[in-house]
């Protein structure tokens, strides 16, 4: 499936990237191996592969859990601050990620 500039803006929009023209052109022939090396998975036989069902039984019911779900108070403010490293104006403070 050959992938064009456009495939590339629309795929950069819904990942909310701003892409320069140049970054649009480094990028092209990397979705385009990206693509073609994901569609090699069509050609793999799964006639005798039963559907995964995440959760669920093979007749779709819940499965067992080992506890009962009920509702429980929560920790409190203080509590859940009280073994942070560095907590601050009553939040967790963490490390920027950029």
């Amino acid at each position: 499936m050959p992938i064009n500039q456009s495939d590339i803006e629309k795929v950069a929009h819904l990942a909310h990237l701003e892409l320069a023209d140049e970054e649009l052109k480094t990028f092209g022939p990397q979705i385009a191996e990206i693509v073609t090396y994901v569609e090699q998975l069509n050609e793999i036989d799964t006639t005798n592969v039963e559907p995964a069902i995440g959760g669920l039984t093979t007749e779709g019911e819940k499965t067992d859990t080992v506890r009962d779900d009920e509702v429980r108070g929560s920790l409190g403010q203080k509590t859940a601050l009280a073994e942070a490293p560095d907590p601050a104006s009553g939040h967790f403070r963490v490390p920027k990620v950029l």
